[in-house]
């Protein structure tokens, strides 16, 4: 009898509820567990003098004396039963890298799921295996590997046990996948150049897990048991990794130049350039990142919306530079993994990297800048320096930040903030922001967080102060959480984003997650919110109450409604584009949403969403619909749409937005895409197209073209042909 028969045997016997007993977890029936009870495994790294060949077979010699990692257990949808899908897992290493083999068996492979060849692909549509390894064993922080069956990967960074991950991280590694008829491979070599952990320690011990996720079934699995709400970089879960010994990280230094062509569509629109980045690893826990000339003439053009508020919107991160280890300098309305905490870093931010470099969505030159991020011993540390160009109407400006967050046991940190922003011509005109906060963790389920910033400029008097107070408990069934928060009229952060001053806003919410014992559901989830705010004088200006009820399928669809009512008081007149003034007074109105995401694992899956009802004075009718498909796994296409109904004081208004994508990957190493987009309010239509070759780790051929014009006139807004190359060398 194989080992692969033997394995299957072994799940049968889980399956029909026999009890085993499993090496890693000792004398334990697997029959039923609870995760959040269940021991944290051990797993152990075997040394190999052989070489070992990543082609996805896993038939070197080596790893037959491997010790094998198997018995994965199901957080959804059968919480603490054994997956029905076993997955076997090895781990080898030498004095270069860690080596990682995984069978991940199927009993229908013709049944796998594979979102696309993408990098970064959307692994919550796919089957995946992942790692996520904790190599200074902080139970907080992980480097994270994800892989579908075809070879693409997902990477990143964790930061604060699954509070902030990054994944713009990427890693040299090296993956082969193979599918077979009883399942697929992955094996993978992890060079000890791409981690991060302390050399000097003869015997490594680091946090590890594992996730297989079986996308048909709307399965995952942990090695590592964890709840239903769990992921698998929620590292304070982890097992643990024993018997690597005696491995060095390297010189852990990295060059990486660009050269670019392109012509921005005017005259003498010709242009060349060239910059470098530069990776060092100064100590085994701290990194410096050095950047010249930067360019971000590969990223892609910001998604069109439509504001019907008041308050400004809230546009991502999307340079490359700025997202890589984002989460050392998060502060601000941070939110809590699969709690529903009432407000996020799109209501306040401290520091929000797009106000470097990008004046009104356009491009402000990068001269230089430096970013030191990482660890001495329990502090967390992030610095920031960068230096930009003079343009037009734009002076040359200097931005300094510097983060610590010291860690407390249990997951729980407190930490300071201090931001300037300066013109480098005068010395006079500055802005500068600070902050103290707390993130606090009680009996593994409470969480309580706190922050007091301030800014300060030339000219300015009181009211520059922000500070919020939250609280917030989740179990299994439980989700109740409580803020109270308040935003002086004067504060300005000058490197932040904050979406309204001079208010006291309270929140409270109360929801619960009963799990059902049915064919068609696999968890309810109601809820309700309420939002209070007040001026500062503590008259009432915004008043939200809501109600609602999700339906959680168990093939991964969701549907749900949810009435909302609303209390406004618009003390300045705004506009609505072009047709509709918003008066000065108070408003009361309310409406209804419904909403359905369909199971993404179908080859045509789509979300809709509907609402009808007051808006201020008049009425708003909201009908989103997005859909998107497959044809095989190198070629996905996406429609979205958002389109308001307005009514009021007799002007009918449409504000409605539309979006069209197609995404072709030839194989994991060539892609391509364009995308098109409509606002009607605007009239303007932007479209760009991608085409990426990356032709050896972590370097890449760029070819972009965007062009974004008036759609009635023709004129164009801004055009862009670019072509781009990059080059890593690892010294």
């Amino acid at each position: 009898m194989n080992r692969k028969s033997r394995i299957r045997i072994r799940y049968l016997v889980l399956l029909a509820g026999l009890s085993i007993v499993q090496t890693a977890r000792g004398d334990e029936s697997l029959s039923h567990i609870i995760p959040d009870e269940a021991p944290r495994p051990t797993a152990y790294a075997t040394l190999t003098d052989q070489q070992i060949i990543i082609d996805g077979r896993l038939n070197e010699k080596a790893w037959e004396s491997a010790e094998t990692i198997d018995g994965f257990v199901q957080a959804k949808l059968q919480e603490g039963y054994p997956a029905t899908e076993p997955t076997s897992v090895k781990l080898l290493y030498d004095d270069v890298n860690l080596y990682v083999g995984a069978v991940c068996y199927d009993s229908e492979p013709d049944k796998l799921v594979i979102e696309s060849l993408q990098q970064d692909f959307e692994t919550h549509n796919s089957d995946v295996f992942a790692l996520t390894l904790d190599t200074f064993f902080d139970r907080s922080n992980a480097f994270m590997f994800l892989f579908n069956p075809m070879g693409a990967i997902k990477d990143g960074q964790v930061f604060n046990d699954s509070r902030n991950p990054n994944l713009a991280w990427e890693g040299v590694i090296e993956v082969k996948t193979v599918i077979h008829d009883e399942g697929w491979n992955v094996e993978l070599a992890i060079p000890f150049s791409t981690l991060r952990f302390d050399p000097s320690l003869d015997e490594q011990k680091w946090g590890l897990n594992f996730l297989r996720r079986v996308r048909r079934k709307n399965e995952d699995s942990y090695w590592a048991p964890l709840p239903r709400r769990g992921r698998v970089h929620k590292m304070s879960k982890a097992g643990t990794l024993l018997g690597i010994k005696g491995i060095k990280s390297g010189r852990n230094l990295s060059v990486k130049p660009f050269g670019s062509v392109g012509s921005n569509g005017g005259e003498n629109s010709s242009t060349a350039d060239g910059g470098a980045d530069i990776k060092w690893g100064v100590t085994p826990s701290l990194t410096l990142d050095m950047t010249y000339n930067t360019d971000f003439s590969q990223v892609e053009a910001d998604r069109l919306q439509i504001n019907l508020d008041r308050f400004p919107l809230f546009f991502p991160e999307k340079r490359d530079f700025f997202i890589e280890n984002a989460g050392a300098f998060t502060f601000g309305d941070v939110t809590e993994r699969n709690y529903r905490m009432g407000a996020s870093l799109r209501d306040f931010t401290l520091f929000h990297s797009r106000r470097i470099g990008l004046e009104k969505g356009s491009p402000i030159p990068i001269v230089a800048g430096g970013r030191l991020t990482g660890r001495v011993k329990d502090v967390e540390l992030g610095a920031l320096a960068i230096q930009t160009e003079r343009l037009e109407d734009s002076p040359a400006e200097q931005f300094q930040v510097f983060r610590l967050r010291r860690n407390m046991e249990g997951n729980s940190d407190i930490g300071a903030m201090v931001i300037q922003r300066q013109e480098t011509a005068a010395s006079d005109d500055y802005n500068r922001s600070f902050g103290v906060d707390a993130n606090l963790r009680f009996f593994g389920n409470l969480v309580v967080s706190s922050y007091l910033a301030g800014t300060t400029e030339p000219g300015s008097g009181g009211g520059n102060l922000a500070g919020r107070i939250s609280t917030g408990w989740r179990d299994g069934f439980w989700d109740i959480s409580a803020f109270y928060k308040e935003v002086g009229e004067q504060f300005n952060p000058g490197v932040g984003f904050v979406r309204r001053n001079g208010v006291r806003h309270a929140y409270a919410t109360l929801g619960a997650h009963p799990a059902l014992a049915s064919k068609r559901f696999y968890k309810l989830n109601p809820y309700g919110e309420f939002h209070y705010v007040t001026d500062l004088n503590s008259a009432v200006v915004t008043r939200t109450a809501s109600a609602a009820l999700d339906f959680h399928f168990r093939d991964g669809s969701v549907m749900g409604v949810k009435g909302v009512s609303r209390f406004e008081r618009v003390d300045s007149p705004f506009s609505i584009g072009e047709d509709v003034t918003i008066d000065a007074a108070d408003y009361s109105f309310g409406e209804i949403i419904a909403f359905y995401r369909s199971n993404a694992s179908l080859p045509l899956f789509g979300n809709l969403r509907l609402s009808s009802g007051t808006y201020f004075a008049g009425e708003k009718s909201t009908l989103s619909l997005n859909i998107a498909g497959r044809v095989g796994y190198r070629l996905t296409a996406s429609a979205t749409s958002s389109i308001n109904n307005i009514t009021y004081s007799g002007q009918n208004v449409t504000a409605n937005v539309y979006g069209l994508r197609f995404n072709y990957s030839h194989t994991t190493a060539i892609h391509s895409s364009i995308y098109l987009q409509y606002n009607t309010v605007s009239d303007e239509v932007v479209s760009n197209l991608r085409v990426n070759l990356i032709h050896s780790p972590l370097s890449d051929v760029f070819l972009v073209i965007l062009d974004h014009r008036n759609a009635s006139t023709g004129d164009a807004i801004d055009r862009a042909l670019v072509l781009k190359v990059t080059k890593l060398f690892s010294l």
